[in-house]
């Protein structure tokens, strides 16, 4: 009886079933293993922990669901949903190019963090770690709420130690994101004054 028991717990045909990846211009690229081979489809593996990785694709479930070509009801475009004039500020003119290339829309994203973690670089020394409005501010919340409301939403709110409730053309609070976002690691993304793709 034992035996019969364990032996429903052995793998008839054990093989590997782990997901190897490379990095290849900056994107984690997986293989998934399936029967007789490697799987040519995508799959969106999730990422665990507070890694730079795991604040991106927090970030782009949050905005697209992680979809390159997704465009909102009010025009916001890609995987992390940028407006046009964000866009022409860190030297993308061609918003059709730009949707049609994940390439492109992730270093968009670091240039962009880039961009706003130079324009906040003072409040992220001042405001990290303090508690405002309930919520542990941190420099990865700070980024996130950039990328949510912009650079002046952000001082904004911590100006008015969390008075001034700005939120987005969807009712989403930068307060939201500086609470969801705090606590990933963004120090590797360097602060660059007016940030520009190549």
């Amino acid at each position: 009886m034992v035996a019969f028991i364990s032996s429903g717990f052995k793998a008839i045909n054990s093989r590997d079933t782990t997901l190897d990846c490379a990095v290849q211009n900056n994107i984690l690229l997986y293989d998934y293993p399936v029967e007789g081979g490697v799987s040519d489809k995508v799959f969106s593996v999730p990422f665990k922990g507070k890694y730079f990785i795991s604040f991106k694709e927090a970030i782009a479930h949050k905005e697209s669901l992680g979809r390159y070509k997704k465009i909102n009801s009010i025009g916001y475009l890609g995987k992390y949903q940028f407006g046009a004039e964000t866009l022409k500020a860190i030297g993308i003119e061609n918003s059709n190019d730009f949707l049609t290339n994940p390439i492109l829309q992730e270093r968009a994203f670091v240039v962009l963090l880039s961009k706003n973690k130079y324009e906040l670089k003072d409040y992220i020394r001042n405001f990290e770690g303090t508690i405002i409005d309930g919520v542990k501010i941190t420099e990865s919340g700070i980024l996130a709420a950039a990328h949510l409301g912009g650079s002046g939403s952000v001082k904004r709110f911590l100006n008015t130690n969390g008075l001034r409730k700005c939120k987005d053309g969807y009712g989403t609070s930068v307060r939201s994101y500086l609470s969801a976002f705090g606590g990933y690691e963004t120090r590797a993304i360097k602060a660059v004054k007016n940030a520009k793709i190549d």
